[in-house]
């Protein structure tokens, strides 16, 4: 394999290393961070391209982290890339787990640990819902895809669908949308949007979330 390719292998295994014990829960807590890392930083695709990555991930079957980072590794540098993105953004999840597991198990009847728990259940809520607000910034663009998410999380709390036919159903109503709007000749939403360019900066410990689920 030539150097070049050995050294972008690196560099993606090195940032989701470092992304991954930074996010404490993953899952979509580290969504903004990947986006940090993979737009800002390192400057590997565009902030389009990643919402559409973020969107798909979240569809597919799996934890979305996981999904995000095997797409952008494969995006990257193909099969390659992603099985090294996935080792990178799971290696120091999988021992942190492994360590705190051991730790609760001798720890968990004691009252201040409960406390604990109970106080990161709390600020677990929060931070899936900063999460969730820095995705609806790039994905709701228009008045149906308001209605789309809205109407998506009203029937996920109220009834007993299954996440796959709410799926299906964006899918849809996202796709007689385009139809109906070229038709009639509005505006494509699909067309690319400019989008001031973002300062480049490093990766900060203390502006990561925290959440729930890889």
């Amino acid at each position: 394999m030539p150097i070049k390719h050995l050294h972008q292998l690196a560099r993606i295994f090195w940032t989701f290393l470092r992304i991954s014990p930074l996010t404490f829960g993953g899952g979509y807590a580290m969504l903004p961070a990947i986006q940090r890392e993979v737009v800002v930083t390192n400057q590997w695709m565009t902030e389009d391209e990643m919402a559409e990555l973020m969107a798909v991930s979240g569809a597919a079957p799996g934890g979305v982290g996981v999904n995000v980072s095997a797409l952008v590794g494969y995006h990257l540098a193909g099969i390659r890339g992603a099985v090294t993105a996935v080792i990178g953004i799971t290696l120091p999840t999988f021992f942190i787990v492994l360590l705190l597991s051991i730790v609760y198990a001798f720890l968990q009847s004691y009252p201040k640990m409960q406390a604990v728990m109970e106080g990161i259940h709390a600020a677990v809520v929060g931070l899936i819902a900063a999460a969730a607000y820095r995705m609806a910034k790039s994905s709701i663009i228009d008045k149906i895809t308001l209605f789309a998410a809205a109407s998506t999380v009203a029937i996920l709390l109220f009834v007993p669908v299954s996440p796959v036919v709410m799926i299906l159903f964006g899918l849809i109503l996202g796709l007689m949308a385009v139809f109906l709007k070229q038709r009639w000749g509005m505006k494509d939403p699909l067309a690319p949007r400019e989008r001031p360019s973002a300062r480049s900066t490093s990766l900060v410990a203390h502006e990561y979330f925290f959440a729930d689920g890889i």
